[in-house]
């Protein structure tokens, strides 16, 4: 349970499919949300849903205990924390900020100092768990701060986590955890999708793979869950190929900074960075398989045809 006897005022900049989840969670849970999107889209999505948005990241902060930054990038988290109407203009001293995007250990380290020099502490807090854990405030939390970040966090984090793990007194420890999740998680999607594609290939149906495959050895959470994307012919983005090819160059770029390769990610980060080139960046990270279709001509299942009347 949480160290906090108040009810905080909670800010949750960025309502894509996790933010407005976790948004709407914490709005359930009985706890007073803001939301700020660029997207009115999203804006109106959280207000259906009963929400209230502000009109940008000062806005909002100036009526905030805690602000959540669920954003795509490190671009964006420099934009929403310190561009014109950043949070830092109006965002009360002792506020704290809890850091969910997933961005590089050192820029999370970078971003503390400079939080910290406005009055801001900061929570490394990168979550995990999808679009659908995030809606049912079971997200898995990998967080590193203060003692004192984690006890005005702890309201917030008992709504949106099923799991924290409290990684270490400093930020940057959360970031590389979930650097860790983003490796295996790139390199398994990309893996299924090579599976899936040879299995095709070879003249395989491909209900039977998935079938066969997720009750043996070769399974992992990231087959069971992309694969039927592919099967259904659906690549409506929960989680876009963009988000990989990001994510797995910071992995690429955190291991040369620690002069270590990381050959299978690399791997991983090629096949993600081909899916892009050739446009599906914003389609689903199981479009990764498309690459497979235009080298190796197979035939992917289509998406079915509700047809009319």
């Amino acid at each position: 349970m949480s160290d906090s006897t108040t009810t905080p005022r909670v800010g949750v900049i960025g309502l894509g499919a996790m933010g407005l989840g976790t948004a709407t969670a914490l709005h359930e849970r009985g706890l007073p949300v803001v939301g700020c999107d660029i997207a009115e889209s999203a804006c109106r999505a959280f207000e259906r849903v009963g929400g209230r948005c502000a009109g940008s990241p000062d806005e909002l902060a100036a009526e905030c205990d805690v602000v959540l930054t669920i954003v795509v990038n490190a671009e964006q988290v420099e934009r929403v924390l310190f561009g014109e109407r950043g949070l830092v203009d109006r965002f009360k001293p002792g506020g704290l900020l809890i850091q969910c995007a997933t961005v590089a250990p050192s820029l999370a380290k970078r971003l503390a100092e400079r939080l910290a020099a406005h009055g801001i502490e900061m929570l490394d807090a990168p979550i995990s768990g999808g679009a659908a854990k995030a809606r049912s405030g079971k997200l898995s939390v990998m967080a590193s701060g203060r003692e004192t970040a984690f006890a005005k966090a702890g309201p917030v984090l008992d709504a949106m986590a099923a799991s924290v793990y409290r990684l270490g007194d400093a930020p940057g420890v959360g970031s590389s955890m979930k650097l860790v999740n983003q490796l295996l998680a790139g390199v398994h999607i990309a893996a299924a999708a090579e599976a899936m594609a040879l299995g095709i290939r070879m003249g395989l149906d491909p209900q039977t793979v998935f079938d066969v495959i997720t009750h043996s050895a070769g399974n992992s959470w990231m087959f069971e869950n992309r694969v039927p994307h592919i099967l259904a012919g659906d690549y409506t983005p929960l989680s876009a190929v963009d988000i990989f090819v990001k994510d797995l160059n910071i992995v690429h770029e955190t291991g040369r900074e620690l002069a270590m390769t990381t050959p299978i990610a690399a791997s991983a980060l090629q096949q993600f960075t081909a899916a892009k080139g050739a446009g599906f960046g914003r389609e689903d990270d199981a479009a990764v398989i498309k690459v497979y279709q235009r080298l190796g001509g197979i035939a992917l299942p289509e998406a079915a045809n509700d047809g009319g009347v």
